[in-house]
């Protein structure tokens, strides 16, 4: 069982912190009916933990000194102004100094949004990668200059610290940590049961967090494929990116994946086309270039076989969301 700390802080943004417990009572909920032992034990701390001790059955609101998991939910910040202001707060300092000690016993820590101000401000993302809410990025470049930002992805773990981006990026944040402290099973468990893959945006990202979860050197490389769609990539370009040998690269991946390389980059394509069709006026021939296919018949008869459906259906339905 994985002891998890909800550390919510006053002004905490109520849908993340409400999509933190209801993911977390959700995957207990079902390993609990499928006769499992719940996977997780959780504890409310922080500022405003008590306002929240009732609207979730089960869990302890006192620290702990042994969690394995330390999820912060988004602070709530939705102006740049309102960063310094908050994290002078006296209860800031104390979510400092719990968190560090945290990251000292070797407990993995997550945060979304503006999370990502405290960690910095704590010392917890130095000279790591991270990310935060978009409309944030200046200010938080302008106040962590020496900190790795990355803003194309909606999460960034390096190491023991995971960030996600604005608002609802909790809930792909929590479909992440599900996949590691619980599997990916129980992860795309709780994503049917909650319906999550009913949502029209930012579901590509969904397998990256399955993955990264289960395997950081596969998501090493999803991550490189990704930022170079419209080359002409091999597996061995996919290996090397993920620093693994070519056949221990293949294994890995469909472990991970249940798919071969070749289908994992083709997977990767469709997601990125389906994306930029949903997203973007761009031609199909365009965006079959962008994903890396020359001909876009090739795109069309990928994406009929793999997901059912044909570029400009996507693009139909789209336009009626």
């Amino acid at each position: 069982m994985t002891d998890v700390e909800v550390l919510i802080l006053d002004g905490a943004m109520l849908s993340s912190v409400a999509l933190t417990l209801d993911v977390l009572a959700a995957a207990n909920q079902l390993a609990v009916a499928s006769g499992d032992q719940r996977p997780f034990r959780v504890r409310l701390t922080g500022s405003g933990a008590n306002a929240w001790a009732g609207l979730a059955p089960g869990s302890i609101c006192e620290p702990s000194t042994s969690s394995d998991l330390v999820i912060m939910p988004g602070l709530g910040l939705s102006h740049p102004d309102e960063v310094a202001q908050r994290l002078a707060a006296p209860d800031i300092a104390e979510a400092e100094r719990l968190l560090g000690q945290a990251l000292a016993r070797g407990a993995q820590i997550a945060t979304s949004c503006s999370g990502a101000f405290l960690l910095a401000q704590a010392g917890l993302l130095d000279g790591r990668q991270a990310t935060t809410s978009w409309w944030l990025a200046p200010t938080f470049r302008q106040l962590n200059p020496a900190i790795d930002l990355v803003m194309d992805q909606l999460i960034v773990r390096d190491g023991p610290v995971t960030t996600a981006g604005a608002a609802l990026a909790q809930m792909d944040l929590m479909l992440n940590l599900l996949a590691r402290f619980a599997g990916a099973a129980v992860a795309e468990r709780c994503s049917r049961y909650l319906l999550l893959d009913e949502r029209p945006s930012q579901s590509r990202y969904m397998a990256l967090g399955f993955l990264s979860a289960s395997d950081e050197r596969v998501a090493r490389a999803q991550a490189w494929a990704i930022a170079h769609l419209s080359e002409d990539l091999s597996v061995h370009d996919l290996a090397a990116a993920s620093g693994l040998a070519q056949r221990t690269f293949a294994r890995r991946v469909e472990r991970v994946t249940g798919l071969s390389p070749i289908r994992f980059l083709q997977r990767l394509r469709i997601e990125a086309a389906t994306d930029l069709i949903k997203t973007t006026k761009l031609s199909i021939e365009e965006v079959a270039r962008r994903v890396g296919y020359a001909d876009p018949s090739a795109l069309r008869r990928i994406m009929q076989r793999d997901a059912g459906v044909r570029p400009g259906g996507v693009r139909r339905t789209a336009a009626t969301v």
